[in-house]
């Protein structure tokens, strides 16, 4: 069973729509499960999922967890009964046969691993940027790509770190490139680009290659929160 795990907060819009992607575009719901881990949103998003848990076929539990994407994944991570996790932001929707595609490459002893990507926007710059997501690249990772992972090997290195309440994706997907643990599955993702939208796409680049040079050099945890939050999250 693959374990999808949906860190939310204040996603009341976006959810319904993400779940019949999922539902729509998936080889065997039989084989998935479902958590939805909501953070103290304060818009509808828990009776939302209530809502589509009370009337769907797909199984699907909705849990509470402290504020914090890694938190709130650790916590979908220890409700979950699959082994396979499936990570995945709340506005990124697989591809078709999504499931199908992530247990071929656990068959073939692929441990861990995520998709290409395409953003939501004709912006020749994230249409680049998502070009080269195709790529084996660690500095073109992120987590809208979202990120499967045999329960095992998950427990093994201990989940997210939940000291980093931002990148906590990365410091992740670093591990995994250390132990030389990654593919690029070659379907994309389609993510949203809206943070882009919002604040503009150089801007919001500008300050994310600044995060990224910022961890490379050593920033701690508390640092790259501190940088973020002066500038990306107004």
């Amino acid at each position: 069973m693959i374990s999808i795990v949906i860190p939310v907060l204040n996603e009341a819009e976006n959810l319904p729509f993400l779940l019949k992607h999922l539902a729509d575009h998936a080889a065997d719901t039989n084989s998935l499960e479902i958590i939805v881990v909501d953070g103290g949103s304060t818009d509808e998003t828990l009776s939302v999922a209530k809502q589509i848990q009370a009337k769907n076929t797909l199984k699907i539990q909705v849990v509470s967890s402290e504020r914090g994407r890694a938190k709130q994944m650790n916590t979908g991570a220890d409700n979950a009964n699959g082994s396979v996790l499936y990570f995945l932001h709340a506005d990124s929707f697989p591809p078709k046969d999504f499931d199908k595609h992530i247990a071929n490459e656990v068959a073939k002893g692929d441990p861990a691993g995520c998709f290409k990507m395409r953003f939501d926007s004709n912006h020749w710059w994230l249409r680049l940027a998502s070009y080269l997501t195709k790529f084996s690249w660690r500095a073109c990772r992120g987590g809208d790509q979202s990120q499967f992972i045999t329960r095992e090997l998950f427990d093994e290195i201990g989940g997210f770190n939940e000291s980093y309440v931002i990148y906590e994706d990365n410091i992740l997907i670093n591990e995994l490139y250390a132990r030389n643990s990654f593919v690029v599955i070659q379907h994309p993702i389609k993510s949203s680009a809206r943070m882009y939208d919002k604040y503009g796409v150089w801007y919001v680049q500008y300050h994310f290659w600044t995060i990224y040079v910022k961890k490379w050099f050593g920033a701690s945890a508390e640092e790259l929160l501190a940088y973020y939050s002066k500038h990306l999250k107004k």
